[in-house]
């Protein structure tokens, strides 16, 4: 689908179909690149992964919506003519990580990809290359180099936005992952190893909507496609032949038995994150579901114990939905609306899920016996 610009209102809402001339000939573009970063890769069982002045540390939280590009050439293009034309709009992000090594502290850095979505300078990229950063420098096809700032994140969703301090910038066009077929052509520009920079690589999508468990226990439906990959491309710009950004690059398969495993790379459907990272640029940070709970897993020791499965409430802010509806700390959330919550990930997953005003009617094991509560989810601005 083509995206529709709106001039009154900021980030495109409604897409218009595809140019005819084929079925569905939005051939995605999709490669997928993965960065390998110290102490911050993704791994789904899967691994994941200057020189001008630096612009002062000045950033400016909101952007200019003329400057923000929504529609393509309109017709396909080759590989040869969409890396001149977004090659520019296609950045490497280097991160300076410190991790605890034998007891000493060690800093080194971290290589990834982004790209970017508007002229003054706001970039999309994975949260899995810029976590736990210190500093974040972005590089661009010019060779110039700019300190960024992280603006915010959706951890759950892997993605994060950047700002750097510049103007004049060439935007990506935002496509349809939606309209993807297994069977399209894609294609991708990052920079693998962090050191073959604005590399292209080309393939087809071999599989829509493939759930994946990641490392830290997050379910994704994800485009699999069979483009080559190497670490240091996570939070690249897959295009299909229209120019059009229609995901996210963000993972490597790799066989845990330790079996060669070729060509089998994911992306975010960019139809899946894009309002969210409108969202963070808006608002100044990612406004989320809340209701006021820190939980954890029970153990299966305390299961030994007679414990029931669930979330286990470790604390409970003071003032929050949470509070009001009665959870306490050392409660046991074994249902949420009726669904069984087997730990900690299952109840973040359906709170995530829920919007502001709703109810949940929570079953809790407490000390021998279950009692029910009932919690409206709030909302909260979450910045970085």
């Amino acid at each position: 689908m083509e995206p529709y610009y709106d001039p009154a209102g900021g980030f495109p809402a409604v897409y218009r179909k595809r140019r005819k001339g084929g079925p569905l000939l939005a051939l995605l573009l999709i490669c997928c690149l993965v960065s390998s970063a110290v102490g911050a890769g993704i791994v789904l069982l899967f691994t994941s992964e200057s020189s001008a002045a630096e612009a002062e540390e000045t950033f400016v939280p909101s952007y200019s919506v003329t400057e923000t590009a929504y529609s393509g050439i309109g017709r396909k293009m080759t590989a040869t003519e969409i890396y001149a034309k977004y090659v520019g709009s296609t950045v490497g992000v280097t991160t300076s990580v410190t991790t605890n090594l034998w007891g000493r502290q060690t800093t080194s850095a971290a290589s990834g990809s982004g790209f970017i979505l508007t002229a003054d300078g706001y970039i999309l990229t994975n949260y899995h290359v810029i976590e736990d950063s210190e500093k974040i420098t972005v590089s661009l096809y010019d060779d110039s180099s700019y300190s960024a700032k992280l603006i915010g994140y959706d951890e759950n969703n892997d993605i994060a936005v950047l700002k750097i301090n510049a103007a004049g910038l060439t935007p990506v066009v935002i496509g349809s992952s939606s309209d993807l077929d297994v069977g399209e052509e894609v294609i991708a520009i990052g920079n693998p190893l962090g050191e073959l920079t604005f590399s292209l690589t080309a393939g087809v999508v071999s599989a829509l909507d493939r759930e994946i468990t990641v490392s830290n226990g997050v379910t994704m439906d994800l485009i699999q496609t069979d483009c080559a990959i190497n670490s240091g491309n996570s939070g690249g710009a897959p295009f299909n032949l229209y120019g059009e950004v229609v995901g996210i690059t963000n993972a490597k398969y790799s066989s845990s038995s330790g079996t060669s495993v070729d060509n089998i790379a994911f992306a975010i459907p960019i139809d899946n994150v894009y309002g969210i990272a409108e969202s963070i640029i808006e608002n100044g940070g990612l406004i989320k579901p809340y209701i006021g709970v820190s939980v954890t897993d029970v153990s299966t020791q305390m299961q030994r114990y007679g414990l029931p499965k669930g979330a286990a409430v470790q604390s409970v802010s003071s003032g929050s939905p949470a509070e009001k509806g009665g959870l306490q700390a050392n409660d046991i959330i074994t249902k949420v609306n009726g669904t069984a919550i087997t730990g900690s990930a299952a109840l973040t997953k359906l709170v995530n899920a829920a919007a502001a005003g709703d109810t949940l009617r929570l079953t809790v094991y407490r000390q021998g016996t279950t009692v029910e509560l009932t919690v409206t989810v709030s909302e909260r601005l979450q910045t970085a």
